[in-house]
């Protein structure tokens, strides 16, 4: 076919046309959810990891927890370019490479024998394919597919990101403990071919492909034309919002809400209730739990996202976050009681409840821009849950207990609450975008 041809046929293939009863947006949405739900299963390995890599190979929590360090860095470092390369190159492409990327590095870890294996294949590779299909790819469809509702779309995708690290934690726990810690990883390798095949027939990238407008917008949006220079335009974007304080604030909020979550409870819930005599498998499983009560926490935080003020939002889930990791040393226990359950459904219904309000105040600040914004405030989360990932499995190499890192965990998110408080209601407007 000519260029010419090709170009009259997608021409052609983005009139727009009558809107069918139920909107494609909330199709690609689910999908979307699927698709993160089964990349998210290899997120759930580094804390079921710790205890058998150290029997096996003798390195130490803390040289473990710098290859989960490496993972969570590039997790959030590779999430604003993988935005770009979105808009650059599809959705579907760069989705589909990142889970490939995933399983590679997930299924090559059964064969390592040094530490250094383990940071390459476990923190390089499976860290820039997950980087990839971050939070920034849930903002990408939101706002290309979403003009209203887009609270309760982001909450409803970031759930199924947080959840889908957690509900996969039982099955992979009774696979480390029966058979070995190699299954499970060939387990989560093949978890994340398998949703290939979603992404490339199902998902779209923009409702102009299938000739729609955006759900909620009174007019039929063009598709717009790919963006070159994704690099250039992400390091344009960073150094232009540098400049504004709502960034600062909310990179310094996300970062701790990283160290709290994924660095600290996901990472060291599970040795750390070993410890107090608590069986692996229980163990997981309350983190297992944990994911489900985020579903229902994380869908009602993007429905209050759009009726509430945003930064008022996130000071109350970062008090309570603080709170009731003060409280967590003195629940754990060699079995599971009232106020332990009390406590998991409690932190569950906040686990990542700060991601619609985060993404909220991201596009009321940095309009176009705001999905790359977020992806490199999103990138302080991983950076903040890489430090304490590292941190905590020091701290309990050095003391013997992570009792000190759940208490300065609660500190630093009162810290946060307070900085929530500080973002400035007046959106900046009209931030230019630098070297482009």
């Amino acid at each position: 076919m000519t260029q010419t041809s090709e170009a009259a046929a997608a021409v052609e293939d983005s009139k727009p046309t009558r809107s069918p009863r139920i909107h494609r947006a909330w199709f690609v949405a689910a999908v979307t959810f699927v698709t993160i739900v089964g990349a998210a299963a290899f997120r759930s390995l580094p804390g079921l990891f710790i205890d058998p890599l150290h029997q096996e190979f003798g390195w130490s929590r803390g040289t473990i927890g710098a290859a989960v360090s490496v993972n969570l860095a590039l997790y959030g470092l590779t999430a604003p370019f993988a935005a770009a390369l979105m808009d650059r190159f599809g959705i579907r492409r760069v989705v589909a490479v990142a889970l490939t990327v995933i399983a590679v590095g997930s299924g090559l870890t059964v064969w390592m024998t040094a530490a250094w294996q383990l940071v390459l294949c476990w923190g390089l590779l499976v860290g820039l394919g997950s980087g990839s299909m971050a939070l920034a790819f849930a903002a990408t469809v939101t706002n290309r597919w979403f003009t209203t509702r887009r609270g309760l779309v982001s909450g409803i995708l970031t759930a199924g990101s947080a959840s889908g690290q957690l509900i996969f934690l039982p099955l992979l726990s009774w696979m480390v403990e029966r058979y070995d810690w190699r299954p499970a990883a060939v387990t989560v390798a093949l978890a994340a071919l398998a949703v290939v095949p979603f992404v490339w027939l199902l998902l779209r990238d923009h409702p102009a492909d299938v000739g729609l407008k955006p759900y909620g917008a009174p007019d039929f949006v063009p598709k717009p034309a790919p963006v070159t220079g994704a690099a250039r335009r992400t390091v344009g974007v960073l150094l232009s919002v540098v400049r504004t304080g709502p960034f600062w604030l909310l990179a310094g909020t996300f970062a701790i809400c990283g160290a709290s979550t994924n660095g600290l409870v996901q990472t060291h819930f599970v040795p750390a209730a070993h410890d107090h005599g608590l069986p692996v498998t229980t163990a997981a499983s309350l983190l297992a739990v944990i994911g489900v009560f985020d579903v229902v926490g994380t869908i009602a935080s993007g429905w209050f996202t759009d009726r509430f003020e945003p930064r008022r939002l996130l000071a109350v889930y970062y008090a309570l976050r603080g709170l009731s990791l003060l409280f967590l040393p003195m629940l754990l226990g060699p079995a599971i009681h009232p106020p332990m359950i009390f406590f998991i459904v409690f932190y569950g219904l906040d686990w990542v409840a700060t991601v619609p309000p985060t993404l909220a105040l991201c596009r009321e600040h940095y309009g176009e821009n705001s999905a790359i914004v977020f992806g490199w405030v999103l990138a302080s989360h991983q950076v903040g849950a890489a430090l304490v990932a590292y941190l905590g499995g020091v701290a309990r190499d050095v003391f013997g207990t992570y009792d000190m890192v759940w208490y300065a965990s609660g500190a630093l998110c009162a810290a946060a609450a307070l900085m929530a408080l500080v973002i400035r209601r007046r959106p900046v407007t009209a931030v230019p975008v630098l070297g482009v």
